[in-house]
């Protein structure tokens, strides 16, 4: 299609003009009338630092996005109701201002322009391809159907087809991005691109629903290595219901809705073994905690691109020890050879490994006072749990900035230890320690009750991340939650039976007085 767009060009250039005017007529269906004229003031103000002034992608803010910002100029769209290689309906383009493209830098402008505003942008936007204003090209959205029902073997025969059509190759067995094929995606201008991690759909582009799954199949991802299975359709391959089912499976390994952030992780305390392995039966039944990861951007070198986006938390403990274990999705078991800079040739590979650290203050506060989010700083550093992919160790250290990190020596440490799983696309990390250690100069002492600064740091060395190239949160809470005692539940139970026992005895008596009368 795009070679078939380019002929058109030459000849159609001359008609933009006149659909520019047009498009400033009052529209005879009663919408709202687009004036690319007001469009471009609009564009110029919130638009161009990132699509750039002649809509090609190259704004001055581009170099730090990834995914890059749209290149207008070659009208190739991904998210889209019209099949594979069609241009999108103005719908389309509408829902992407209205609603934004999450996992970009593309916010939503339902709330920050007005109807006109967004309208006008819209048509302006349009200007910037040929393709536009060739009137032979008759975009119509796809007829999508209804969903057939997923109960019963929906899911199995969804599953089937993932597998059949070999969308494992880049999403991997499970789902999360991380199949054979994923390691050198690129889009159509070349640059790098992840395959969509299926496990979390409130990241999906084009969005979250079973609709929203079997739209994307049904079109195809345009510019991108994700086909249309439209084709398989035409040639009875599959039939439209097991392409609906593919979609309800794809929904499937999601959790039902998009995961909450809380303020407090509540670590319980449990009467026997700690759980030591990251695969242990027993984290199934300790509450999960997610947690979001941004890219370090205060101090450079920046980092706008992180690979973990997010991560997952449990912790438990037995009045003596702590146990908490992280989880989160990560497409290669680093170092390995995929890893390259954009400094230095592609076969140079930089072998850096995958990382995470848990950081505390150095000492519980009294108030809200907490050390600088970003590794503390040298009036106020910061006590850290980490690990390490190679070697594969754990470590206790304070940290007094980006730039420096003291390793606290392991005799000395607590007895800090873990245990790490990769499976599947997933690191796994187990770390323990004892709630108290003999260096509480530099040692945070934990203490039951009392709510403790935690946050999270993690770095992808197959994303070259290390040192300030990381994703980084800000600051949660710990609470080692102490078990209620037997007293809470007697006491009103006493309470209540004493009370009861009174009220009986001044009844009988009142009613001994009234006999006697």
């Amino acid at each position: 299609m795009s070679a078939t767009r380019t002929r058109f060009i030459g000849w159609v250039a001359p008609v933009a003009f006149l659909t520019a005017a047009f498009l400033t007529a009052a529209s005879p269906t009663g919408l709202v009338a687009q004036d690319t004229t007001a469009g471009k003031k609009v564009y110029g103000k919130w638009c161009a630092g990132c699509h750039g002034d002649q809509g090609d992608g190259k704004g001055y803010g581009a170099a730090y996005m990834l995914p890059r910002p749209r290149d207008f100029t070659g009208a190739v769209y991904k998210i889209r109701t019209t099949a594979s290689g069609q241009l999108p309906m103005d719908a389309d383009l509408m829902h992407a201002i209205d609603e934004g493209l999450y996992g970009t830098a593309m916010p939503a402008w339902k709330g920050r322009l007005s109807e006109s505003e967004r309208r006008d942008v819209l048509a302006y936007i349009k200007t910037f391809s040929a393709f536009f204003a060739d009137t032979t090209q008759r975009p119509k959205a796809l007829d999508f159907g209804s969903e057939p029902s997923s109960s019963g073997d929906a899911l199995k025969i969804g599953k089937q087809f993932y597998d059949s059509i070999q969308c494992r190759k880049c999403h991997g067995d499970e789902g999360r991005g991380n199949g054979p094929s994923a390691w050198d995606l690129k889009d159509d201008a070349g640059f790098p691109i992840f395959a969509a991690d299926l496990h979390e759909n409130w990241r999906f582009r084009g969005g979250p629903t079973t609709l929203d799954i079997y739209r994307r199949l049904r079109t195809g991802v345009d510019g991108t290595p994700m086909p249309s299975f439209s084709d398989l359709i035409e040639k009875k391959f599959l039939t439209d219901e097991q392409l609906w089912h593919l979609a309800q499976y794809v929904h499937s390994l999601s959790p039902e809705k998009p995961p909450e952030v809380r303020d407090v992780i509540h670590a319980k305390q449990v009467a026997g073994a700690l759980p030591l392995s990251p695969n242990d039966s027993a984290w199934s039944h300790v509450d999960s905690y997610y947690f979001p990861l941004v890219g370090q951007i205060v101090r450079k070198p920046r980092w706008f691109s992180p690979a973990v986006t997010d991560i997952w938390v449990q912790a438990v403990h037995d009045g003596k020890s702590v146990a908490m274990r992280l989880s989160w999705d990560d497409r290669t078991q680093s170092p390995d050879t995929v890893a390259t800079d954009d400094t230095i040739p592609a076969a140079s590979p930089l072998l850096w490994p995958d990382q995470v650290a848990v950081q505390f203050p150095t000492k519980i506060p009294e108030g809200m006072e907490r050390p600088y989010f970003l590794m503390g700083s040298s009036s106020g550093p910061v006590y850290q749990w980490r690990w390490t992919s190679e070697p594969r160790r754990v470590f206790a250290g304070t940290a007094r900035g980006i730039e420096r990190f003291d390793t606290i020596p392991a005799p000395a440490s607590g007895a800090l230890a873990g245990q790490a799983v990769y499976d599947h696309g997933q690191w796994r990390v187990v770390f323990t320690r004892a709630l108290a250690t003999a260096d509480s100069a530099n040692e945070l002492q934990f203490a039951l009750g009392r709510p403790i600064p935690v946050g999270f740091f993690a770095w992808d060395g197959s994303n070259t991340e290390h040192d300030a190239r990381a994703a980084v949160s800000t600051w949660y809470f710990l609470a080692l939650d102490q078990p209620t005692p037997p007293s809470t539940f007697i006491s009103p139970v006493i309470a209540m039976a004493v009370t009861l026992g009174l009220g009986m005895l001044v009844i009988a008596r009142a009613q001994k007085r009234k006999g006697s009368a």
